[in-house]
């Protein structure tokens, strides 16, 4: 049978698609766009639902071979295949630069070991940018995840503390909101019903969501952990500290603990979208580069 193309559902959220199109990334591996980043992506508040349906998906036998996505926003996209099928990608381009720019603008996220795909992007006018996405790595069975925590802290998870006020309160402060002049954090029904399908939800464990705790009762720094055994790696998103609370080694506690914790669900390596000297300073190294290629 021959590769059919068709669209995602344009209903957004945990549906029949959403299953298919995670077991597509499960079954394909660690690539630029992860099953964790579909997971996280699938229920997120700045996801844009009215888009979803833009996303394409090529099958062979009713089993999803390639797919063409953005990640939460219209603008940059990735194309994936199985490696049998890279034979599309010149096609799922062209798709997804007519599908998946925003206000004519596009760009795609294209692996730096990925020579033929560059190739294609090359011929097809666009060019490699200075914009990268880089991904490191921890390796348990090389590297130690004992740490120490500042007396009066403790370590909680969302399964132990399921905290939507907290947990927003710390992301909002942790990514420096307060600190660029946004304001300080609002809290609303809206938002803890938001927190609540992010995380309520299937695939989600919350006993992988680790934050420490301060003496006051707040949370002090969190860690995000994803781990689906079928896939064998874990992934770390997100990670946020209170600025009152940096340098005090919180940042450190959370991510070794939650690489901890996925340890002992069989868990080899903890990989992470980042560059960030935060992370080689705790056992990460570097592992892998994308680029995003733009038109002239």
């Amino acid at each position: 049978m021959s590769v059919q193309f068709r669209n995602y559902t344009k209903q957004a959220g945990i549906t029949e698609d959403y299953h298919k199109v995670r077991n597509f990334f499960i079954r394909l591996g660690y690539a630029e766009f992860t099953y964790t980043r579909w997971d996280w992506m699938a229920t997120h508040g700045y996801l844009d639902k009215s888009a979803v349906g833009r996303i394409g998906i090529w099958e062979e036998d009713e089993q999803i071979v390639g797919v063409a996505t953005f990640d939460c926003q219209l603008g940059d996209a990735f194309c994936l295949t199985f490696p049998e099928y890279a034979f599309l990608k010149k096609e799922m381009l062209l798709y997804a630069k007519d599908n998946l720019s925003k206000d004519g603008k596009f760009g795609i996220v294209i692996a730096d070991a990925d020579l033929k795909f560059q190739d294609i992007a090359a011929n097809l006018g666009l060019i490699a940018t200075d914009q990268k996405e880089s991904d490191a790595i921890f390796y348990l069975d090389k590297t130690s995840t004992e740490y120490r925590l500042p007396e009066g802290f403790h370590i909680t998870t969302m399964e132990e503390t399921f905290d939507p006020y907290q947990y927003l309160r710390v992301l909002w402060k942790g990514f420096n909101h307060e600190l660029n002049g946004e304001g300080e954090f609002q809290f609303s029904k809206e938002k803890e019903e938001l927190c609540k399908e992010e995380m309520i939800r299937p695939n989600v464990d919350l006993n992988l969501k680790v934050a420490a705790v301060a003496p006051d009762g707040n949370f002090a720094a969190y860690c995000g952990m994803w781990y689906d055994p079928e896939a064998g790696y874990a992934v770390i998103e997100p990670v946020a500290t209170d600025p009152q609370y940096r340098k005090m080694g919180l940042g450190k506690a959370v991510v070794l603990e939650g690489i901890r914790r996925v340890g002992e669900l069989g868990a080899k390596t903890a990989l992470v979208g980042s560059s960030q000297q935060f992370y080689y300073s705790i056992g990460l190294r570097p592992f892998s580069t994308a680029t995003i290629w733009r038109e002239k």
